[in-house]
């Protein structure tokens, strides 16, 4: 990355996981570092000095999680001009060159997204705020964003799908997972424990099943 007279001239590199996570405890305001990632950079000085680092990874949205886009899940420096527009801009082009279809990540309310503007993301929602992410079907500890509006930004390819409606996504953040089975569509309660549960009910996870048996025997004929 070029840089301005006066200004540290910055290089984005690989990272491992660990590394990642260690800037993360020490550099972000309010998020822990994350349980897993698809891939982690580091921003490096002329000097080689870690001043940031960008981790990316799976969609914490459902809706968003079809195999073809990744969410940059934290972006932490340590203030070095033009540092978190590297670490965007560098997510993009290593997601985009592994073949994803599309990235996104979340600002909140305060944050002017400059970094983000400047390596060409797009804000493309307002989501507005919820008391908390804790629900009886989903019991869960402050996530340090409860109560803050966000806002959803993206890169993207231009074939990529159209991004689930605003509906979508409201019904998501109030943990409203829906039954897939056909003609139902019900709240799925999860229990504290134990593997997520797919259908609301045994009999709408056989008649899925039906409807599978159904489908692949006529594909086959």
């Amino acid at each position: 990355m070029s840089a301005q007279p006066g200004q540290r001239r910055l290089a984005v590199v690989p990272l491992s996981f660990a590394d990642a996570c260690a800037m993360v405890a020490q550099l972000h305001r309010h998020h822990r570092p994350p349980r897993g990632h698809k891939f982690s950079l580091g921003v490096l000085d002329d000097a080689g000095h870690l001043h940031g680092v960008a981790i990316v990874g799976r969609p914490v949205a459902a809706s968003f999680d079809n195999g073809w886009c990744v969410e940059a899940t934290r972006v932490a420096t340590d203030g070095t001009p033009n540092a978190c527009s590297a670490l965007y801009g560098a997510a993009w082009r290593t997601a985009k060159a592994a073949g994803y279809l599309r990235a996104v990540t979340y600002t909140q309310d305060g944050e002017s997204g400059a970094s983000l503007r400047a390596a060409g993301w797009q804000l493309v929602a307002e989501l507005r705020p919820r008391k908390g992410w804790d629900s009886p079907s989903r019991p869960r500890a402050d996530r340090g964003t409860d109560g803050i509006t966000r806002r959803l930004w993206e890169q993207s390819r231009t074939d990529s799908p159209p991004l689930p409606s605003l509906a979508t996504l409201r019904n998501e953040i109030r943990n409203e997972k829906r039954c897939p089975a056909p003609a139902c569509g019900k709240p799925i309660h999860q229990a504290a424990r134990g593997r997520p549960a797919r259908y609301c009910s045994p009999a709408c996870r056989l008649r899925a099943h039906r409807q599978r048996t159904t489908t692949e025997r006529s594909a086959a004929a």
